[in-house]
């Protein structure tokens, strides 16, 4: 049921009457204890990322990438450097805190300021960073950016509707499902249906608190191995909405 009304009666939106459109996320590193999330840089970047890729001998990191992949240096170097011309999407390398290696690349893409909407894309997580402390603080730095430090409303996360572990990976981290856009896109020659989750803004405190009490130093042992999963700090029914 609507709650607000104009003077017509016609159900409307609720106010935002301070509402003002957002700045775009400054090209500045995201310092945690586990990485630091960076804009990318080919010169710095290009040879350690390559390499961490390359340990996916399959390739399946990029069945659901438009791109890729990149078996020669000379290629992903050449993409690397045109990625990092742009504002939108916005690059970033995610250094590993132990060796300060590149170990993978997400984006900040799709920003809308004006409307306070914001998307993370293009997430390629080589494989020293995936399953580990390192990715999952890298995603709550960039959410922090985005709600905390810039006061956008809604973060978006997007993917092919057959990529499961995408799927899995952001309802893991609090986005809620909202749908699926059939035929979508097309890339590689084939078809995309796309599945839509989103965090809002007043839904993020209570994640917030959840990534930090997953976070706390007390989680991890010597080894830096989680004592809890994520998933078992539920976070609270606080703010708008329940994730």
């Amino acid at each position: 049921m609507a709650e607000h009304f104009n003077e017509l009666g016609q159900p409307i939106g609720f106010p935002l009457l301070q509402w003002s459109a957002r700045p775009r996320p400054p090209r500045t590193a995201m310092q945690g204890r586990f990485c630091r999330v960076e804009p990318i840089d080919a010169a710095r970047h290009g040879a350690d990322l390559h390499t961490a890729y390359l340990l996916d001998k399959e390739g399946r990191n990029w069945t659901y990438l438009p791109y890729g992949p990149f078996p020669r240096f000379d290629d992903y170097r050449d993409w690397l450097e045109r990625a990092s011309d742009t504002d939108d999407p916005l690059f970033h390398a995610v250094i590993d805190g132990r060796s300060a290696q590149a170990v993978g690349v997400t984006s900040y893409m799709r920003i809308e300021g004006a409307a306070g909407v914001i998307e993370v894309g293009g997430i390629n997580y080589a494989p020293p960073l995936q399953r580990t402390p390192a990715g999952t603080e890298a995603m709550y730095l960039m959410m922090r950016r985005v709600f905390d430090e810039l006061g956008y409303r809604r973060y978006e996360w997007k993917c092919d509707s057959l990529n499961a572990p995408s799927r899995a990976a952001a309802q893991r981290l609090g986005f809620r499902y909202e749908g699926m856009f059939r035929q979508a896109s097309v890339y590689k020659a084939r078809n995309r249906d796309t599945c839509w989750f989103s965090i809002l803004d007043g839904e993020w405190p209570a994640l917030k608190r959840r990534f930090e009490s997953w976070l706390d130093p007390a989680n991890f042992d010597t080894a830096g191995r989680q004592r809890r999963s994520l998933s078992s700090f539920a976070p609270s029914n606080s703010g708008s909405s329940h994730v």
